[in-house]
């Protein structure tokens, strides 16, 4: 009846009836429209503008989830309700409190319901209406302890008395409705309803609230306040608290709004006057493009100053990697192997001579060799230059990702700056052939860093003896950094992490990068480097070190296997090893060495005479100084040539080539021809510029055209225990005749129901009270079937002054949500 009174002046839907009505929580939604109709989640697009086919529909769908005989659910009913009659807010009707289960409910019905409110009552936006009858105890009302618990500081509860009629004579509520005698924060509001007679009566709302207005002036202890009770202004208290959560919430609200405007205020402008087949705004929006792509293209190649990647490496610097790291890496990993060169001299100064001796190390020996070693160079530089297409390339598709509104112009964009890389690609490799093939032309032994015939022989000599005695000056760090032990057992503590050095003779690692506390220290002579593969459960990659002699590299174990977390710090950590000395094993060695061996050339380091052993060691300290020059132009020349004639050449292209190669491969509509995702995101966010700008003009017209009120002052609510309370202290809203009250009430339920008003001194009186039935859902169902409840004349005392719903006329708790 509440609900009923001040939010449906026009509308009566709500269900009615004895026992409990509300058995599931229904979720009103309230929108001021000029239009009225019904609209239930559960019946997603069917409008409802009979209010009694709401009626009906909400007993049907509590009857669906809860069956027909009482039970109850905590799954809600979601009704939107559209009324130019109603203010924009959401309510919650919730079932009464219930003690005793009847029907199908469960015997824990109480804690269930108790459950089913605090889902809601315990959120801040929550406003609560304790409803409590003023013919019973308001010191045991349940609907107060609940609020009393959510609620501690009382900022959100509001209490309403009703029965404000039903009071025997000589009594009132006045000392409560002034908030002197158990007082609340924000006070009491009283109101009266109509009768289950009224109802059946069809008694019109509007009817019903006159009355109550004129029972407000009429009686004597009310009239005072009559402009403080009563149903419309309960209504302007909740208008008014509505509006000072608003009022609240504004500042940060308007703050948020206004960061959002100007965050796509910008993109915004774009849109204004956007015309999609405006064919100056194509042209425009194509050298903008193209110009863009240029620019992007380039500073992701060169660097720039802005916008710089965080996360991984762009373009540029992974083609320096490339350069510096990766080629170097498998120039070494073509390194010849010891023996076989040795193997390969001897043969070759024996077949020079062939059936005479040699006084003279042969010059063609060595030309032979180095011819040899130098064509090996050409595979790791055709693979260099496949790496850095592949990262061009990439860097083309990242560059291309913000024309995605356009995917005709970004497909032709990349197809046509794509083919151009593979047509360069063609000439950067026949010039990297060419740079070989000039290495082979000529061997210029005059070079001033070669050291020549005379100085082999010495040269070698000097380091051995620097070997021996150690030259400190190589004791550099060439790398510091964190890596992982990977093959120690779990019974040894598994794996670990630790700070590793790495300098010309040896490998370190620490517990930290303090490098206080040193675990290790591994020389790295005869040591050389494989590929491990990852484990089934193991996302790291793992390289191994290992020594040429077969021996253990650390403690008991034959190999030494770390790990990175990425494929890109195994290829920096090898690279840097290959500096120390360590290289990459090769797969065949072991193959090789057995054809060594069944062609006996594996005892020539045993069978030479002197005279050809030093033959072979000259010859190899000319290679070794001869391949030391070419790879070291090589590696210059390389990154070079590849600049000049892939990536340079591409970068002009772009610039200079690419906005006519895209007029000249099909129709300008058909290129600019914007994605359908686009035109949704240019709709969406006009769509919500305009919704903020109107947002923030509310917020400016709330703020000029309403006021908030503050806070009434604390004051003590010590009265209101969550505990019960002692009977003996009654409120004047309790009956007259306390003491017959006891008998009334079933001693399963104490507190929960009200003294039955003695009976009346005059007859007259008693026919208004029996024609409630509605007021009270009395889960026990009429008087007779209860044994312990004397058989009064007014069967429908209020049981549950606690938590009142729909089905009790005069007492429901609405919570609503501000």
């Amino acid at each position: 009846s509440l609900i009923q009174n001040f939010l449906f002046r026009f509308r009566d839907f709500l269900p009615r009836g004895s026992g409990i009505v509300t058995r599931r929580p229904l979720v009103l939604q309230l929108v001021n429209a000029s239009t009225e109709y019904g609209e239930f989640l559960h019946c997603k697009g069917k409008k409802f503008t009979d209010f009694e086919e709401v009626r009906l529909e909400i007993e049907a769908e509590t009857d669906r989830v809860t069956g027909s005989n009482k039970g109850i659910s905590p799954v809600p009913i979601n009704l939107r309700v559209y009324s130019p009659h109603v203010l924009n807010l959401t309510l919650v009707d919730l079932p009464g409190m219930t003690k005793v289960p009847v029907g199908d409910q469960p015997p824990d019905i109480e804690f269930q319901i108790r459950d089913m409110l605090m889902q809601f009552v315990t959120k801040e936006n929550c406003l609560i209406l304790a409803v409590s009858p003023a013919n019973s105890d308001l010191a045991n009302s349940d609907a107060l302890k609940i609020a009393k618990e959510v609620d501690p500081q009382g900022q959100r509860t509001i209490g309403v008395i009703t029965k404000l009629d039903l009071m025997d004579e000589g009594t009132d509520a006045r000392d409560v409705l002034e908030n002197k005698l158990l007082p609340l924060r924000r006070g009491y509001i009283g109101v009266v309803n109509r009768s289950q007679k009224d109802i059946d009566g069809k008694k019109d709302i509007q009817a019903a609230l006159a009355a109550e207005r004129k029972f407000f002036l009429s009686h004597p202890a009310y009239r005072h306040m009559a402009d403080r009770m009563g149903t419309p202004f309960l209504q302007k208290v909740l208008n008014q608290q509505l509006t000072n959560h608003i009022r609240d919430t504004l500042p940060g609200l308007r703050n948020k709004l206004q960061s959002q405007l100007l965050s796509i205020e910008k993109e915004v402008e774009e849109y204004k006057n956007f015309r999609p087949d405006d064919p100056a705004r194509k042209t425009k929006a194509l050298l903008q493009m193209v110009q863009q792509f240029a620019v992007d293209f380039e500073k992701r190649i060169e660097g720039s100053g802005d916008q710089i990647d965080t996360y991984e490496l762009s373009g540029g610097a992974r083609i320096n990697r490339i350069f510096h790291e990766r080629f170097p890496f498998e120039l070494v990993k073509m390194e010849f192997d010891e023996k076989e060169l040795r193997r390969e001299i001897s043969y070759a100064i024996k077949n020079i001579h062939e059936v005479r001796t040699g006084l003279f190390t042969p010059d063609m020996a060595f030309e032979t060799i180095v011819k040899k070693q130098v064509k090996k160079i050409k595979e790791p530089c055709l693979k260099c230059v496949d790496m850095v297409i592949s990262e061009l390339i990439n860097t083309v598709r990242q560059c291309t990702k913000k024309l995605s509104q356009y995917p005709h112009l970004r497909e032709e964009m990349e197809r046509i700056v794509t083919t151009h890389i593979r047509e360069r690609e063609g000439r950067t490799k026949d010039q990297v052939m060419l740079l070989i093939d000039i290495e082979l032309a000529y061997m210029n032994t005059n070079h001033e860093d070669f050291i020549g015939f005379a100085n082999a022989q010495q040269r070698s000599s000097q380091m051995s003896k620097k070997k021996a005695a150690g030259n400190q000056d190589e004791i550099l760090v060439i790398r510091k950094g964190w890596l992982t032990i990977n093959n120690i057992g779990i019974m040894k503590g598994g794996s670990k992490e630790y700070w590793f050095v790495l300098t010309a003779e040896n490998l370190s690692w620490y517990k930290d990068d303090e490098e206080k506390e040193k675990k290790y220290m591994l020389p790295v002579d005869n040591l050389k480097l494989r590929d491990v593969e990852k484990g089934f459960m193991s996302s790291k990659h793992i390289f191994a070190l290992f020594n040429t002699e077969q021996r253990n590299v650390y403690k008991d174990y034959r190999q030494l296997e770390l790990a990175c977390e990425t494929q890109e710090e195994v290829d920096s950590w090898k690279a840097s090893f290959l500096r120390a000395g360590v290289y990459p094993e090769r797969v065949g060695d072991k193959d090789k060495a057995s054809e060594a061996e069944e062609n006996g050339g594996d005892s020539f380091m045993h069978s030479m005479d002197p005279q050809l052993e030093r033959q072979v060691e000259t010859i190899r300290n000319l290679v070794d100084s001869y391949m030391a020059i070419v790879n070291k132009t090589i590696r210059d020349l390389m990154p070079k040539t590849i600049m000049h004639l892939m990536i340079n050449n591409t970068k002009d292209f772009i610039h200079s080539e690419l906005l006519a190669n895209l007029y000249s491969c099909g129709d300008q509509n058909t290129l600019m021809e914007e994605s359908a995702e686009q035109a949704q995101r240019r709709d969406e966010m006009l769509r919500m510029y305009h919704a903020l700008k109107e947002a923030l003009n509310i917020i400016g017209d709330i703020n000029t055209s309403t006021i908030s009120t503050p806070m009434p002052p604390p004051v003590d609510d010590s009265w209101l225990q969550v505990q019960s309370v002692p009977s003996g202290r009654r409120s004047p809203t309790s009956s007259p005749t306390p003491q017959r009250r006891a008998p009334a009430v079933p001693p399963a339920r104490p507190g929960s129901r009200g003294p039955a008003p003695g009976p009346p001194p005059a007859g007259g009186s008693a026919p208004p009270v029996p024609s409630r039935p509605g007021a009270s859902p009395d889960p026990f169902g009429p008087p007779p079937q209860v044994p312990s409840r004397p058989n009064r004349a007014p069967p429908g005392v209020p049981s549950r002054p606690g938590k009142a719903s729909p089905a009790r006329p005069e007492s429901p708790k609405p919570p609503f949500d501000m």
